[in-house]
């Protein structure tokens, strides 16, 4: 029997200890495994208190169970739940038992991987599902449903079904060309139809950067001269002590990132060695890198201290001025600068709220679908060169227009899983937890 076969069984819920403890199994065994262990197949679908026996009838724990028989379940297949006491002992006995009685344990994925054979799920779902466990602020969390809920599957499905219509009908005219039921010279119309696919799936893609800074979050470079207070800002940002706080200029000798939500955005706050010519290797070193990390940049905040006189260090980039130390002096208001001091929590909420209005309206509108990924955006990216050409090269025979029809109805494919997609199975499915 291949491993596609096997009944296999996980831990689906946190680590032990816990209040509840949720195992999960799917299988062709199911049906029989639930009789042995409780005495009888629960009621599909209703959650049922059970006694869990091991083969000599000693209880292993008394338990919710649910049974979801085939096809309407996750995997597709015959499932069973067993919701137990989340004891290290409890789950330990019951995984036990499960193998005593020929079930495997799960490889990381596995479960989705045979909803995704058993057509319950696309690949875009799948995506979205992996990036709603991984979800750490709010707006991941919208977005990962955005991908889950099946709407961007049907947009690209949709897309595919107006390609291979469009293929139906030039097709039609060069095979019929006589026919009184094939409308005559349709390919004006059909081309007119792509050309529009491909404005809507270039439309779709602008979005893509928008749904990398939520997916991926929005970086954030610190950045002036030695003893600016770079690092200070950091640790207030961060609301705890993350960098080494010194009067010694150059204490910051290489990039310290943290991760932050700011009203639901996943932000990554870098702090740097300070901007100057040094002779010092290690510290030239520490500045070079804080020029990289400042080329990669989605908002720079540039400092210096209130009371230098110096103009700011250039930087290229969307850059907020931020004037540092502002308890030490008496100075009038910065101009378009940001005034604030670290020490004493001035200025600091102003200068995180102007931070929460840039990364929100760099993310753009999340009520709309986005592409989330840069495979998507890829294939994407794949697809529209390919209708350019169709609808671009109009010296080119129609059936050689029509087989780039045809290419890129494949590509589109490839995003929902439907073709060509076996040898990245494995790397996409490998994101999930085992137990899922």
């Amino acid at each position: 029997m291949s491993r596609a076969q096997d009944t296999i069984y996980a831990l689906s819920s946190g680590a032990p200890p816990a209040g509840v403890a949720v195992i999960r199994v799917s299988g062709a065994k199911v049906p029989a495994l639930l009789g042995t262990l409780c005495g009888e197949l629960p009621t599909p679908r209703q959650a049922t208190l059970k006694w869990i026996r091991d083969r000599n009838g000693d209880a292993i724990d008394q338990a919710l169970v649910l049974f979801f028989p085939a096809p309407k379940s996750f995997t597709g297949e015959d499932c069973a739940e067993f919701h137990l006491h989340g004891g290290r002992a409890v789950i330990a006995a019951m995984l036990h038992l499960l193998a005593e009685h020929g079930l495997r344990h799960a490889e990381a994925g596995e479960f989705s991987r045979r909803a995704f054979d058993n057509g319950k799920l696309d690949l875009v779902e799948i995506e979205g599902l992996a990036d709603l466990i991984s979800a750490e602020t709010e707006m991941q969390r919208r977005l990962a449903i955005e991908q889950s809920n099946g709407g961007l599957s049907d947009l690209y499905q949709s897309w595919m079904k107006q390609l291979t219509r469009a293929r139906a009908l030039i097709e039609a005219e060069l095979d019929f060309p006589e026919e009184d039921d094939i409308p005559g010279s349709v390919s004006a119309s059909v081309w007119l139809t792509v050309e529009k696919i491909a404005q809507d799936i270039r439309a779709h893609l602008a979005g893509h950067k928008s749904a990398e800074i939520i997916r991926g979050g929005f970086k954030i470079v610190i950045a002036g001269r030695p003893n600016a207070g770079k690092s200070s800002l950091l640790n207030a940002l961060a609301k705890r002590d993350v960098a080494i706080v010194t009067e010694i200029a150059g204490t910051t000798r290489d990039l310290i990132s943290v991760d932050l939500d700011l009203g639901g955005y996943l932000v990554k706050l870098v702090d740097t060695a300070g901007l100057r010519e040094t002779e010092d290797i290690v510290e030239a070193e520490g500045v070079r890198r804080t020029r990289l990390s400042l080329a990669n940049a989605d908002l720079i905040l540039n400092l210096k201290e209130a009371d230098d006189q110096e103009p700011y260090e250039p930087v290229n980039g969307t850059a907020l001025k931020v004037r540092t130390k502002i308890d030490k002096v008496f100075l009038e208001k910065g101009g378009d600068a940001i005034d604030i001091s670290s020490l004493t929590g001035y200025g600091i909420d102003s200068l995180t709220k102007r931070i929460q209005e840039i990364v929100s309206r760099s993310a753009g509108n999340l009520g709309s679908l986005m592409v989330a990924r840069q495979r998507q955006a890829d294939l994407l990216a794949e697809t529209i060169e390919i209708l350019d050409i169709c609808v671009g090269e109009t010296e080119l025979d129609i059936e050689v227009r029509s087989e780039y029809l045809r290419q890129a109805s494949h590509v589109l494919g490839k995003l929902t899983g439907f073709v060509d997609v076996e040898d990245l199975l494995d790397v996409i499915f490998s994101e999930f937890c085992i137990g899922k």
